[in-house]
């Protein structure tokens, strides 16, 4: 058969409202697009094929289809329809049930975009259903394609290729957050430090914890496949998996450190308001105990008694000036002396 090029998807196909494609493959090359009406009969009458169907947020009937032409658990079938579910693996039956959770950075709102999908892999075929951004495997299939020898592996490789890219993009959101983590750890040494670079560390440690309930269960799941005698995961293809769960760990390892980083941060940025605070606090107290010499003499001397020392002298009122003069730069002296002021 002539290979169908990996970016012609016919009407009927990716027309279907949730399907993003579906196709046939043999020995790694795209050979037919089939529609999801006709997966069934084209795994019954085509032994060699190998069928690849991606789905986006399909409704319950289009799921119960796919389920009816491979014979999906109606539990798994029940879990991709609903999502909301922690990164996995399960078997059922001869086939394998996995969970992912994506992620991609949304730069101009600084924020993660979480998404989710769930991957049936089974004897001859991969379903894969996705919710959340359609970015998050943006030229994924193409990839596979332009490596046939590769793709040739069946299932097992698709179950890699899919693992294997959402592990990737775990790495440029973990590199941003340690580059924005630098920043701010360099905005408070600096002594520029505040209320906004406390809540940005805080939503930092957040976006943080969200991406390790993403990474943290694929070492499981990575490690499992990597040691499984499954016959959907050949031992060309389970030492693929061993790539993964290296990349997996590493994603970890690097966000357990920035979340340490972040909560220094975090304490150091409130020591550092503490310290200013202590500091004004004290430059206050000095002042006011400087200010207070006055002030009594004045309030002394303002009592209007007839019988008062030296109220009548002519230089009563200079001296009590220059007392005062004098006692507030004593003060003043000491106080700086200290390091109060």
């Amino acid at each position: 058969m002539t290979p169908l090029p990996a970016d012609r998807c016919p009407p009927d196909v990716c027309g279907t409202p949730g399907v993003i494609a579906s196709a046939a493959y043999v020995k790694g090359v795209r050979v037919a697009a089939v529609p999801v009406a006709d997966l069934a009969a084209a795994r019954q009458d085509h032994p060699d094929w190998f069928l690849w169907v991606g789905l986006y947020e399909p409704d319950e009937e289009l799921l119960r289809q796919v389920q009816a032409a491979f014979g999906l658990h109606d539990l798994a079938v029940e879990d991709a329809h609903n999502a909301h579910q922690r990164p996995k693996l399960e078997a059922y039956g001869d086939g394998l049930f996995v969970v992912l959770r994506t992620a991609r950075l949304v730069e101009e709102e600084r924020r993660v975009d979480f998404g989710e999908t769930h991957v049936f892999v089974g004897d001859r075929y991969v379903v894969s259903v996705r919710h959340g951004s359609l970015k998050s495997y943006l030229g994924l299939r193409a990839r596979c394609e332009a490596e046939p020898a590769d793709l040739a592996g069946g299932p097992g490789f698709v179950l890699y290729a899919l693992m294997d890219y959402v592990v990737d993009q775990f790495f440029p959101i973990v590199e941003r957050f340690e580059a924005e983590l630098a920043e701010l750890e360099d905005r408070i040494l600096g002594g520029r430090f505040d209320r906004e670079a406390a809540a940005r560390i805080y939503h930092l440690k957040r976006d943080l914890l969200a991406l390790k309930r993403a990474a943290a269960p694929l070492v499981s799941v990575t490690g499992h496949l990597m040691r499984t005698s499954n016959p959907l995961v050949p031992a060309a293809t389970a030492v693929l998996f061993q790539d993964v769960h290296d990349h997996t760990l590493r994603v970890v390892e690097i966000i357990d450190s920035v979340q340490e980083l972040s909560t220094t941060a975090l304490s150091a940025n409130l020591s550092l308001i503490s310290l200013a605070q202590n500091e004004d606090t004290r430059r206050l107290a000095a002042w006011a105990a400087i200010l207070a010499v006055p002030t009594m003499l004045a309030g002394i001397y303002g009592m209007n008694f007839d019988t008062m020392p030296e109220l009548r002298w002519q230089f009563g009122y200079p001296l009590a000036v220059g007392v005062m003069v004098t006692a507030c730069g004593l003060l003043y002296r000491g106080f700086k002396k200290t390091g109060w002021l």
